[in-house]
C-alpha cells in the first residue's frame, strides 16, 4: 500500500513539468495570434489590416502611429459647371441710327434679361405678332381635342414664313381677337405690352424686354404647348422672303438655320414712322430688337438696322 501510493505521487511529479510546458505553448500561440491581430503589429496579417482600414482608426504608415479618419477634413464638393456665356455682350449702344431703337436680351437657362436702357418701351408689333396668334390657335385646339386640318396647318405656314395677313386675320378672328392679345400678356408675364382695343392685330404695343419674353414663352411649349412647339419651331427657322432680315443675319450662315425668327415691319402714315421689329430664338437665348424711323427712309433702312445692333452685341467670335 505504502508502495503503491510513493508510485502515485512519483508519476504526479513526473507529469507536472509536461503541464506547465502545454499551458506555455497554448500562451505562446495565443500571443502571437493576438499580435497578427493587432493594426500596426510587425506580425500584422492582411486580413487585419484590411480590418483595421474599415473602422475610423487606421494607422500611419510612416511613423506606426494610430490615426483618426473621422477626424479628416471631408472633401471639398465639386464646383457646380459655369455656364457658357451667351453670344451677347451687355454693353451700351451708340449707333448712328436715326430715330428710336431698342434691344434685349433674355437668357433661357437663367431668365436673366439684359438689353438697352429703354428696353421697356414699346413700339406696334406689325407682323412680328402673328408667331403668337399662331401659337395661340395651335395650343387652343389641341386643348379641345382637336387637330388642325392640313388646310389649316397649310395656312398657319404661309402665316409663319410669308407673313400672310389675309390668313393672319382669319386667324385672329378665330382666337378672339383682342382676347387673345390678352392672353398672352397673361401666360407669358409680359409687363410693359399693352392691348390696342379693336384696332387690330398689327397695333399690338411690346417692348423689346416683352418680345424676348414673348420668344421664351414659344421656346418652352407654353404658347404652342407641348403638341405644337417643335413644329412651330420649325416653321419660324424656314421663314423666307421679305420677312427674312433682321437678327438672324448677324450669324454666321451655318447658324442662321437654327435660329426661330418672326419680324414685322411696317409704315404708320399717321405716325409718319416706320415701325420694324425682330424677334428671334436661338438655343439658350430669345432676342428682341425694335426700331422707329422717319417714314421717308423706307424699310431696308430698318431692317439693316436691326442687324447692326445685333452685331454690335455679338461677342468676338460668336
Amino acid at each position: 500500500m505504502a508502495g503503491n501510493r510513493r508510485a502515485t505521487r512519483r508519476e504526479g511529479a513526473d507529469a507536472s513539468p509536461l503541464r506547465l510546458v502545454a499551458i506555455a505553448v497554448i500562451l505562446i500561440g495565443l500571443v502571437l495570434v493576438s499580435l497578427r491581430l493587432l493594426p500596426g503589429s510587425p506580425f500584422e496579417s492582411s486580413a487585419a489590416a484590411k480590418w483595421g482600414n474599415a473602422g475610423t482608426t487606421t494607422n500611419d504608415r510612416s511613423t506606426g502611429k494610430p490615426t483618426d479618419r473621422s477626424a479628416r477634413q471631408p472633401a471639398p464638393p465639386s464646383p457646380s459647371p459655369t455656364l457658357a456665356p451667351l453670344p451677347f455682350a451687355a454693353k451700351n449702344l451708340d449707333l448712328d441710327i436715326e430715330g428710336w431703337y431698342s434691344w434685349s436680351v433674355l437668357d433661357r437657362r437663367t431668365g436673366q434679361i439684359i438689353g438697352s436702357r429703354n428696353m421697356g418701351e414699346t413700339s406696334t408689333t406689325a407682323s412680328m405678332i402673328k408667331s403668337w396668334i399662331v401659337a395661340d390657335y395651335l395650343r387652343r385646339a389641341a386643348d379641345a381635342g382637336q387637330t388642325p386640318s392640313d388646310a389649316k396647318l397649310a395656312d398657319a405656314t404661309r402665316i409663319i414664313r410669308d407673313s400672310d395677313n389675309t390668313r393672319a386675320e382669319q386667324f385672329y378672328n378665330q382666337v378672339g381677337r383682342d382676347a387673345s392679345i390678352k392672353r398672352l400678356i397673361s401666360m407669358c408675364k409680359l409687363t410693359d405690352s399693352s392691348v390696342a382695343p379693336d384696332r387690330g392685330w398689327s397695333r399690338t404695343a411690346l417692348s423689346p424686354r416683352d418680345t424676348a419674353r414673348l420668344g421664351n414663352c414659344i421656346a418652352t411649349g407654353t404658347a404652342a404647348g407641348p403638341k405644337w412647339t417643335k413644329w412651330l419651331l420649325n416653321e419660324m427657322k424656314l421663314v423666307r422672303g421679305a420677312g427674312d432680315f433682321g437678327i438672324r443675319k448677324a450669324f454666321p450662315a451655318a447658324e442662321q438655320k437654327q435660329i426661330a425668327i418672326k419680324n414685322g415691319w411696317i409704315d404708320r402714315t399717321r405716325e409718319q414712322e416706320m415701325h420694324i421689329n425682330c424677334l428671334a430664338i436661338g438655343d439658350t437665348w430669345t432676342m428682341g430688337v425694335m426700331v422707329k424711323y422717319p417714314i421717308d427712309k423706307g424699310y431696308d433702312y430698318g431692317m439693316k438696322n436691326c442687324e447692326k445692333i445685333t452685331e454690335a452685341l455679338l461677342r468676338p467670335g460668336a
